[in-house]
């Protein structure tokens, strides 16, 4: 960047001097002052670390709320809410079910508002939204006064999770999304280590007036009303909108998601895009690979505490034994990022997770109840958390091989409405009256888990097939059929090539890096495994 103040400080003026809302959505119009930006690699890095420091813990605290919230459910639980409730039959299960209905009938709605509203409001109006509601939720005292309460938190819920995937597109280069996604994966892991030790101390709570869920309940939603405020504050709507850039570091922030070859924002809603996306054959495949984690997923994420405390334990000790599910939990996923990001496959390290969640519902399936078989089956239990690693993986992986602003969002709303509708089913598959084997979930949960090996092996054979017409388009218009993947290169891995952080291949009114192309049209997309 050039070190005078004129040019280096060109981008505010040219805000200040054009209309303010283009100007903000429009990365191109915030880089048309500059033919070629040009930085080094430390003017970048301290540009990440930035945005790591000011936008990803924000990321973080909205999804282990939610995910504290969601599951405050299968920690009271243990503490009686069926009895306290009155809670008969299958009406457990509808509270957790419930929730994902809500998130699937809202997911269309999710995908116009993120294309359409500012980012940080967005979540953050969520956030306080279904904070107020998990207040209300202590002042439910029967199955319909909770399950209309749940809906609404699946409701304002829904937004969390697509809208985080499109914060790690909008901000990070595609090298860098699987590990950011991993880690705001990582705090449903958390949430189970730090649930469960606060449920621990509030179910020692004695009250007159109020049952133990209901004082969960409450605590959740204090949290949570508490962090909508300072994400109001402080979470920004996108790169171009942030207020905490010095002089020329906005180019940057921009500049260096070229290679993505994804664009960045544009708030124009288009129908083609949606069109492409029902038609697009990976849209179904991404849909499928989710459905299918999240039967198991939304399973055991229910009654997980209920299956532990069928092994033969006392409600204090089923609550402290989630502990560890929740660090393995941690572990697959963050390991599961970091191994992805190593060998720059997503679909290998999938197939890896989804073993010993294979192993573990076998052993839960074949062993008997027992105290001698207690240790045993904790293992397996714990084995199955493994598919934890998964979920943030397929976010990942669709979010990296879809491009164009809106077709991205439509995508990321048929990969959450194959989430919802897997989670719908998952805790359907388990009843109180199949305790202490729970055969019918375990058996499902066991044929959903190969179903992933199996289909892993298919979305990365037709991702090649893909690469290989788009080098044949290439090769039609005049360019190089072969073309390097610099959005999944480290800076190393640029070093070591000779090339600068973002030297593009060509003349940039070529590229279509910014422009709102869908990943099919654009022959320079680069699909990976």
């Amino acid at each position: 960047m050039a070190d005078s103040k004129t040019q280096a400080d060109f981008i505010s003026s040219h805000i200040e001097a054009s209309n303010v809302a283009e100007a903000r959505e429009d990365p191109v119009d915030i880089l048309a002052h500059d033919a070629n930006v040009v930085f080094t690699v430390e003017q970048e890095r301290r540009v990440l670390r930035k945005i790591d420091l000011r936008v990803l813990p924000l990321m973080l605290g909205s999804y282990f709320l939610q995910q504290l919230d969601k599951s405050s459910l299968s920690y009271t639980s243990v503490f009686n809410i069926q009895k306290d409730a009155n809670l008969h039959g299958r009406q457990y299960s509808w509270l957790g079910s419930i929730l994902y209905f809500a998130q699937l009938v809202m997911q269309p709605l999710g995908a116009v508002l993120l294309v359409k509203l500012p980012t940080g409001k967005l979540i953050s109006c969520a956030i306080f939204m279904w904070g107020v509601t998990m207040c209300c939720m202590a002042a439910a005292t029967d199955f319909k006064s909770l399950l209309g309460l749940r809906f609404m938190l699946g409701s304002f819920e829904s937004l969390i999770g697509p809208t985080l995937v499109a914060v790690t597109q909008m901000w990070y280069r595609r090298s860098e999304q699987t590990n950011r996604t991993s880690a705001w994966n990582a705090m449903n892991g958390f949430t189970f280590v730090f649930g469960s030790l606060s449920t621990y101390g509030l179910g020692h709570i004695a009250s007159d007036k109020l049952h133990s869920y209901q004082i969960i309940f409450l605590y959740c939603g204090a949290l949570t009303l508490v962090f909508s405020v300072i994400s109001f504050i402080w979470f920004p709507d996108s790169p171009m909108e942030a207020k905490f850039w010095k002089e020329g570091e906005r180019d940057i922030a921009i500049e260096r998601l070229r290679a993505n070859q994804m664009g960045i924002v544009t708030r124009k809603w288009r129908w083609d895009h949606v069109l492409e996306a029902f038609l697009d054959p990976k849209s179904w495949f991404w849909f499928f690979l989710v459905l299918a984690i999240s039967i198991p997923s939304g399973g055991i994420g229910t009654f997980g505490p209920l299956i532990v405390q069928s092994f033969g334990f006392d409600k204090f000790r089923t609550i402290l034994f989630n502990i560890p599910f929740g660090a393995v939990n941690v572990i697959a996923i963050l390991g599961g990022g970091w191994l992805a990001t190593r060998i720059k496959s997503k679909g290998i390290v999938i197939a890896i997770l989804a073993f010993p969640c294979i192993v573990g519902a076998s052993i839960l399936l074949a062993l008997p109840r027992g105290p001698g078989s207690k240790g045993v089956l904790l293992f397996a239990y714990y084995l199955t958390s493994f598919l934890a690693g998964i979920t943030p993986l397929i976010y990942t992986w669709h979010i990296q091989n879809t491009a164009g602003d809106t077709k991205r969002k439509a995508v990321t709303g048929m990969v959450f409405v194959g989430m919802c509708t897997g989670n719908i089913i998952g805790p359907l598959l388990y009843t109180a009256e199949d305790k202490p084997y729970y055969r019918k979930g375990l058996i499902s949960n066991l044929a959903m888990f190969s179903f992933v090996e199996v289909l892993v092996v298919i979305i990365m054979l037709y991702l090649k097939f893909l690469n290989a017409w788009h080098a044949k388009m290439r090769t039609q218009v005049g360019k190089s059929a072969v073309l390097v993947d610099e959005s999944m290169m480290t800076k190393s891995d640029l070093a070591q090539l000779g090339k600068g952080v973002n030297q593009t291949v060509g003349p940039r009114e070529e590229d279509n890096a910014f422009a709102d192309m869908t990943d099919l049209k654009n022959e320079d997309f680069i699909f990976v495994y």
